[in-house]
């Protein structure tokens, strides 16, 4: 096979080649091109796609010969193709797993984001390369050094752990993969007449519906915006909470007071699929919109607290605590699988904080 010699610098492409008609009429075709005759050399300006089209049009006709810096350029590109497509596929494999084992859509994409960001974060480093030592490179140089919460951390080794549990590579050690110490918190309260500011704030009746049934049923935002008009049982007084976090469904119970309101919102709005709409009927309400009605019913408020939609439900917890609700019910309504998740709620609970007498009263 006959031999080009490319010669690559920052404007030009040289091409070098014993006299070949076709070869010639090939060169022609690129704009700008010319014939450099003291060097007997074909010269093409250097843009975007060029180099491509000369390797697409040229082969099977010619071995084209780099200098060596180039050539060591493609090389390179090379790998980080063969690694960014293997990558790809390793994530749609894993998706395919999780969707397999009836994983949440939520879960799913977490951990495919998550495993993602670790593959490309060693984007020239194949992926059954990584190892344990790799994570913890990456935990202090990404997720540390941006201030990542340990949440997110978290979920880094879940995706990872998951993934090389049930996809080889004898690199990873498992065994070695330890998640952050786990921070201990306590959830955000409202008092009740801060949240009563906050129900009173909406005009609009859809919106006071959807922050009173996220305060009165203790839901979370995913649950409120996949309820559908029938799980609002009036007449048993309950509310079905279908396939929540866990894959799990619950009934909470539904004051008459919350009855009436979301009653006076159906007939007004006549909801199609879902029991909250978008501006499209069948449309679900998105996650930003329900966000902005709380900011918007803050704003009319005293409260300068950072409130999340998530405050609602940890208030509604807690203020069925401090009026004597039994902490087993507590746990049922939530839709918590462990009682210690639920017993956190005695730690910001007023009832018997309140009946300590200080001894500074008695100086």
């Amino acid at each position: 096979m006959k031999k080009i010699q490319v010669v690559i610098d920052r404007e030009f492409i040289r091409l070098q080649f014993n006299y070949d008609r076709e070869f010639i009429q090939v060169v022609k075709a690129f704009p700008g091109n010319y014939w450099m005759a003291s060097e007997r050399i074909w010269v093409i300006p250097f843009m975007k796609g060029t180099l491509d089209q000369i390797e697409l049009r040229f082969e099977g006709r010619a071995e084209l010969q780099y200098t060596d810096q180039r050539l060591l350029e493609i090389e390179k590109e090379k790998k980080q193709d063969t690694t960014g497509e293997k990558r790809e596929i390793s994530l749609a494999e894993f998706k395919s797993y999780l969707l397999s084992k009836r994983y949440s859509e939520n879960t799913i994409k977490t951990y495919v984001e998550a495993l993602d960001c670790f593959f490309t974060f060693f984007q020239e480093k194949a992926i059954e390369e990584l190892d344990h030592k790799d994570l913890v490179f990456f935990n202090n140089q990404y997720i540390l050094a941006r201030g990542y919460s340990a949440s997110y951390q978290n979920q880094v080794i879940n995706a990872v752990k998951l993934y090389y549990s049930k996809f080889s590579n004898q690199k990873m050690e498992i065994d070695f993969l330890h998640r952050p110490r786990r921070e201990k918190r306590l959830p955000n309260v409202l008092s009740k007449q801060e949240v009563r500011s906050i129900l009173e704030a909406p005009i609009n009746l859809k919106h006071r519906a959807m922050l009173s049934l996220l305060y009165g049923c203790g839901l979370r935002r995913s649950e409120l915006l996949g309820l559908r008009p029938y799980d609002i049982q009036s007449d048993r007084n309950l509310l079905f909470v279908r396939q929540s976090k866990g894959k799990k469904d619950r009934v909470v119970p539904l004051s008459d007071k919350l009855i009436e309101l979301v009653r006076a919102y159906y007939k007004a709005y006549k909801p199609k699929i879902w029991l909250f709409e978008g501006q499209e009927a069948g449309e679900k309400y998105s996650e930003r919109s329900i966000q902005l009605v709380l900011k918007q019913a803050l704003s009319k408020t005293n409260i300068q607290k950072p409130v999340s939609l998530h405050w609602l439900r940890h208030s509604y917890a807690t203020h069925l605590l401090e009026s004597g609700t039994d902490l087993r019910y507590i746990q049922e309504i939530l839709g918590h699988s462990s009682s210690k998740t639920t017993e956190i709620y005695t730690h910001v609970s007023q009832k018997n904080i309140k009946l300590i007498r200080s001894p500074f009263d008695d100086l």
